[in-house]
């Protein structure tokens, strides 16, 4: 009887064992291609720059992951006092992934994209894009506050109770299929200076 069952035992733990070789063999390298960065909690703003393409979601803890080669690309992630700044200014796209517990605050420069990931639901969210920067975010929040500068571009969906918009141009507002109650809406108009001879 003995014999039998450390017979069986040994052959679970055998199979078991070359289940996780056959993983790592079949993988082919792919767990290599994202970067799971520590030690950054307490996210409550996001600022991006360069050619960064970031998908945002709701957690229960903050986590992030960047994609591509992180540490062989021209990127910087940092975090420091609850804002996480992500820059990249190379050739392609650098890919990530943020999970927050308390975001309060996006701001987007130069190329960046910003995607949510699901429903973002927030109490409030300030969303800033300048530049050519673009976002795409369904919400689901009682009050957002947001302004589209310069040619930057807005796709906003879902549920806002009180929301502020501030814009250049309004082409590049599409927030459709948005249901707010109270909206308040203000075109940005840049002043030109012209000097005297």
């Amino acid at each position: 009887m003995k014999t039998r069952i450390l017979t069986i035992v040994a052959v679970a733990f055998m199979a078991m064992v070359s289940t996780k070789t056959t993983f790592a063999n079949t993988n082919n390298g792919k767990e290599n291609e994202a970067t799971v960065l520590t030690n950054i909690s307490k996210i409550n703003k996001i600022e991006i720059h360069g050619n960064v393409e970031l998908y945002v979601s709701d957690g229960d803890s903050d986590k992030v992951k960047v994609y591509n080669k992180y540490y062989a690309e021209n990127a910087l992630v940092q975090s420091q006092n609850g804002a996480l700044r992500i820059s990249s200014y190379g050739d392609q796209k650098l890919v990530v992934w943020v999970t927050a517990n308390d975001l309060q605050a996006i701001a987007a420069y130069d190329n960046a994209e910003v995607k949510s990931f699901g429903n973002l639901s927030k109490i409030e969210l300030d969303v800033k894009l300048y530049n050519n920067a673009k976002a795409d975010l369904k919400l689901d929040a009682y009050k957002a506050n947001v302004i589209v500068n310069d040619a930057a571009k807005l796709t906003l969906a879902g549920t806002v109770n009180d929301y502020s918009l501030a814009y250049t141009q309004p082409a590049n507002v599409e927030h459709d299929n948005l249901v707010s109650l109270n909206a308040v809406k203000t075109q940005i108009v840049k002043a030109n200076t012209l000097s005297s001879l």
